[in-house]
């Protein structure tokens, strides 16, 4: 079935699946139930253009709450005798991709002080959520969040402007790292664990976004010459900006993007910040999408044969949640996977770059309007 968006949806069966037979989906059935209990406060997760609700999937959700899944056979068996794959075909525009992000912790203080003078920052009053009916003409269709100044919208300033000054004093902050470096990275993953000089541990997540779009600094230093396309990753532009602190701000202020955060509570060092679908993130089996295409909580299969180091070596092949979405996903077949929190995730997640084959297994009854 070709959908809205130029691409298709192709149901095949399970066994097209490659790798389908050896997943273990089990760890999937109790964040299926945070799913259910978000949904059942009266809330609902907004529809993409794919068209698929929250009502389409609470009854996979309410068998899923109520279901113990004793081995890995039993808990593919609950999917396959509920749910219908569907193969995200993309046409002549290739192969699906997967990135990665992580959840990384950064040494901050709560003040201002020697070694630390890099803010995260609250979200500002004076920043206000745009659509169709608030937002200027002036202003492109992408800009979700401007400025509210003197009664007129207009945009808010971007990162250069804000590194500058232009937030200070306004008592918005709610630590400061001793990196800036660090501070861009946690603005890239949405999120951080804050490690604070007596012990403590916090942790904050995003709350919104100066409404500038995202540029990758990656596909710049690509442009520049200044590394090999096939030699980006999260770890080869940080030693390329240890190694050019000259040129740190230029670099950092190409991507005007800017992100304000809210701190929440580090209850469970095993789990991640909540996101966007308003329940922790798992490692391994929470995805990020397009979150204007797809629906939060419905179950994606993916595959990529390139993509090993994720899965001792082996093909990564695994069914996941979609929880998050991000600013550089775009795409019906586009995915950020979470590998966890502090460093060694951080380095899983850095060398991700893959194409993918994506799945997406519709429940029953909905599956019926895409055949």
């Amino acid at each position: 079935m070709t959908v809205s968006g130029g691409f298709q949806l192709r149901e095949v069966d399970y066994s097209d699946l490659r790798g389908w037979g050896s997943d273990d989906p089990r760890p999937l059935f109790s964040v299926m139930r945070e799913c259910l209990e978000y949904l059942d406060q009266g809330k609902a997760y907004r529809a993409g253009t794919l068209g698929l609700t929250a009502d389409d999937l609470r009854p996979l959700l309410a068998d899923a709450a109520s279901t113990q899944s004793a081995d890995p056979a039993a808990a593919r068996l609950f999917f396959e005798q509920r749910c219908i794959p569907f193969r995200i075909e993309l046409g002549d525009q290739g192969a699906g991709f997967v990135t990665a992000f992580y959840e990384p912790e950064v040494e901050v203080s709560d003040k201002l002080e020697s070694g630390y003078r890099y803010p995260f920052y609250r979200r500002p009053p004076d920043l206000v959520d745009l659509d169709e009916s608030s937002r200027p003409p002036d202003l492109d269709a992408s800009y979700a969040f401007g400025r509210l100044d003197d009664g007129a919208i207009e945009a808010y300033p971007d990162r250069q402007a804000i590194d500058q000054g232009c937030l200070e004093g306004r008592g918005l902050e709610i630590a400061w790292a001793k990196s800036k470096v660090d501070v861009f990275f946690a603005h890239v993953q949405g999120a951080a664990r804050l490690h604070y000089p007596d012990g403590r541990l916090g942790r904050i997540t995003y709350a919104a976004k100066a409404g500038h779009p995202f540029s990758p600094i990656g596909k710049l230093l690509i442009d520049r010459g200044e590394i090999e396309r096939e030699q980006i990753s999260m770890q080869s532009i940080r030693r390329w900006l240890a190694e050019n602190p000259a040129k740190v701000d230029e670099v950092l202020w190409h991507n005007r993007s800017y992100i304000f955060f809210r701190e929440a509570e580090v209850t469970d060092l095993d789990r991640g910040p909540i996101a966007a679908a308003k329940v922790p993130l798992l490692a391994g089996r929470s995805l990020a999408v397009d979150r204007s295409i797809h629906t939060f909580g419905f179950p994606f299969f993916i595959h990529s044969q390139t993509l090993s180091h994720l899965s001792d070596g082996q093909p990564f092949s695994r069914l996941m949640l979609a929880l998050d979405t991000g600013t550089a996903i775009v795409g019906p077949a586009r995915g950020d996977i979470f590998t966890g929190s502090g460093d060694e995730a951080g380095d899983l997640a850095g060398t991700v770059r893959n194409d993918a084959d994506f799945y997406i297994l519709i429940p029953i009854a909905a599956a019926q309007r895409f055949r």
